[in-house]
């Protein structure tokens, strides 16, 4: 009797754990928002803000990428976590020769970026891609503070301010 009743209470036990697997594995994270199509345009910004305002910026970790066996001289891939309070900036930068993964673990925040006419808007969860091409700020317009992980080739160059957007 007892074989009976933990026979189906171990199948649904070991669905519910494939389930669960297949779900991790297959799992991808949304990425950013995006420019709507009707408001790409080049050059729809040149310019932003220009100061830091409400953001606490801590390096968490970084790897000496001239060690490693991409070799890249005065290079680091670097991972930071960005604290933007509300009403807070991440100023006027380029990614020209700065790729960077952005994922947003709470909070909305906004992108003005130089290629949309219109703010962009990123939610907890997703990923932003930055690459060559992108110059933009972002502000949190919201109530609450936005947390980001940032991991990025940041291009270490003597002298160089580690927290540089």
């Amino acid at each position: 009797m007892l074989n009976q009743i933990r026979g189906p209470f171990m199948l649904r036990q070991g669905l519910c754990t494939v389930a669960l697997l297949a779900g991790a594995i297959f799992a991808v994270p949304a990425n950013a928002g995006e420019c709507p199509a009707d408001k790409m345009k080049a050059g729809a910004r040149t310019e932003g803000e220009t100061q830091h305002k409400g953001v606490t910026d801590t390096v968490l970790a970084t790897v000496d990428l001239s060690k490693e066996k991409v070799n890249l001289a005065e290079h680091q891939l670097r991972t930071r976590k960005l604290v933007i309070q509300p009403g807070g900036v991440v100023p006027w930068h380029s990614h020209e020769d700065r790729p960077a993964l952005i994922y947003v673990v709470s909070g909305t925040i906004e992108e003005y970026a130089s290629n949309c006419s219109v703010p962009i808007i990123h939610k907890a969860g997703e990923v932003s891609v930055e690459k060559s091409g992108v110059q933009h700020w972002w502000k949190n317009t919201g109530k609450a503070p936005v947390v980001l992980l940032s991991s990025d080739v940041f291009h270490d160059m003597p002298k160089a301010d580690p927290h540089m957007m």
